[in-house]
């Protein structure tokens, strides 16, 4: 048998000749590889490969501290912070820290601010909390009845004593001196879960920015939750702001 190749634009016929003599034609399809698509990739080829992990991307796990928010251009709220959120703080360019806690402060917390030039100032205030199965209204009259017997914060001016449960005024007013120099911001306030004291001193605050009473019980709520107190927004509520210069509706953002 003899095959004789003619090439011609899409088919090669080969003609073979029999013993007989009898020629018969066989046409070959001729496949064009250039115009052959890949076969579909499997699924390993989506495979994500594994990354190692070093110490040096640890800078780009920023994680905020609980109840993490901007108050104004350069201040700052939060619960405590740990060391799991000293990254995230040092993107703050913080100047200064308040803390409404009464417990000394963490080792690890001092060797941070030490590290990075920020200034602590703390003044501790007691946290307490409502017993089991008490409202709030009830847990405030019988707070009320105990000050009666063994005295009581007062607020400032005010003549009647309140029951303001260990949100002491002078702190208060203390934390705020601090609060509003400029010199300080950027600057974070924290107690310890960033709801009560803090929404106390941030309340506070925004009676010197000449908030109305429904927007800054609204922030508080806002961060307090179901745990919101009566208490404190009394607190709020009668908080002298008369002795305080007027300060501006809100902060520059210059951190020089």
């Amino acid at each position: 048998m003899k095959l004789i190749e003619k090439t011609t634009n899409k088919f090669t016929k080969a003609e073979e000749e029999e013993d007989d003599g009898i020629f018969q034609s066989i046409e070959v399809s001729k496949v064009d590889q250039s115009n052959v698509s890949p076969p579909p990739p499997s699924a390993d080829d989506f495979a994500t490969p594994l990354v190692e992990v070093s110490a040096a991307g640890d800078e780009l796990n920023l994680i905020p501290p609980l109840n993490f928010a901007m108050v104004d251009n350069g201040i700052f709220r939060s619960g405590f912070p740990d060391v799991s959120n000293f990254s995230f703080l040092k993107t703050l360019g913080l100047r200064s820290i308040i803390s409404l806690c009464p417990e000394a402060y963490p080792e690890n917390n001092m060797q941070f601010l030490k590290s990075n030039g920020i200034k602590l100032f703390q003044f501790g205030i007691k946290g307490y909390k409502c017993p089991p199965g008490l409202e709030n209204e009830v847990w405030l009259h019988l707070w009320n009845s105990k000050c009666q017997k063994e005295g009581s914060y007062t607020n400032a001016n005010s003549k009647t004593s309140e029951p303001f449960v260990n949100i002491p005024d002078n702190k208060i007013r203390e934390a705020l001196k601090v609060l509003l120099d400029e010199k300080n911001h950027p600057l974070l306030i924290h107690c310890n879960r960033g709801k009560h004291r803090t929404g106390c001193l941030v309340g506070c605050m925004r009676k010197l920015q000449k908030w109305c009473l429904t927007s800054i019980f609204d922030e508080y709520q806002r961060f307090a939750a179901a745990k919101a107190r009566v208490s404190d927004q009394r607190f709020m509520e009668l908080f002298d702001v008369s002795n305080f210069k007027q300060i501006p509706m809100s902060f520059s953002c210059s951190s020089s």
